[in-house]
């Protein structure tokens, strides 16, 4: 019997050599699509580390401040017939107004546009920013949570705002009457859930695409060339942007639940 588990033990570590052999010179070693530590600093005791995704996102928000800046500038200067750089601008201004608008209707629009633009332009550039080498920091959990938390708060801190407490209560009882809470608890968890599915769902998909394009260059790098552009495609820009229009959408329909229909 200690025989036999032995062999088992050798024969399942040879099996894993060989195995590690065809990943090796498969070009395997190449595979990386993790997030790594550039440098670490002490705060009350604790190590921090900094790493690829806070150099991403320093990266995709000096890009933005730049373009805000540009922007800017050139409505100071604009003139009664757009042309050149504010036709650009005024293009995207117009067109993310017209869908804040089109989603949440004339009355909570002007208080959210700016911010569902301003998460618009930043998930869409982080999410295409593997177009340009750098990993993409919605392919970290710890970005699109955080953006989940944001909406998170948002959705019911205008639900206490403008609604009456009886009005969410019976909300949180439905389809029951509010004198019989059986649904409640059920109510509550899928609250809770709110910021984690839109967190995950950015999260998996952005992920997924880095991933398939680190196993394309990593086992295939001596044939990689020209025709990954069409996967750059799909997984960085066709992938990218449904994924931010995802997010934005249902955090403007969450909020606007919370505001009278006009």
């Amino acid at each position: 019997m200690i025989l036999q588990t032995v062999k088992i033990a050798e024969l399942s570590k040879g099996g894993e050599t060989v195995n590690n052999a065809i990943l090796m010179s498969s070009g395997a070693e190449n595979i990386d699509f993790m997030i790594h530590g550039i440098f670490k600093y002490e705060i009350f005791g604790q190590e921090v580390w900094i790493t690829t995704s806070h150099v991403c996102i320093l990266i995709v928000v000096l890009l933005m401040m730049a373009f805000a800046i540009a922007g800017n500038r050139a409505m100071k200067r604009a003139k009664e017939i757009p042309e050149g750089f504010q036709n650009v601008v005024e293009l995207m201004v117009e067109k993310l107004d017209g869908m804040v608008e089109a989603t949440m209707g004339k009355i909570a629009a002007p208080k959210f546009a700016n911010y569902i633009s301003t998460i618009f332009i930043f998930i869409l550039m982080s999410n295409i920013s593997g177009l340009f080498g750098l990993r993409p920091p919605t392919a970290d959990y710890g970005t699109t949570l955080a953006l989940g938390l944001i909406t998170f708060f948002l959705i019911h801190f205008t639900q206490f705002k403008n609604l009456p407490v009886k009005q969410i209560w019976k909300d949180m009882c439905s389809p029951l009457p509010p004198w019989l809470p059986v649904w409640f608890p059920i109510n509550l968890i899928s609250e809770i859930a709110v910021p984690i599915s839109l967190s995950l769902r950015l999260f998996a998909n952005i992920l997924s695409g880095t991933v398939m394009m680190a196993l394309v260059y990593g086992l295939l790098s001596k044939i990689a060339l020209v025709w990954p552009a069409a996967l750059h495609v799909y997984f960085d820009l066709f992938s990218g942007a449904i994924q931010t229009y995802v997010f934005c959408m249902l955090t403007m329909t969450y909020i606007g639940q919370n505001y009278e229909t006009e």
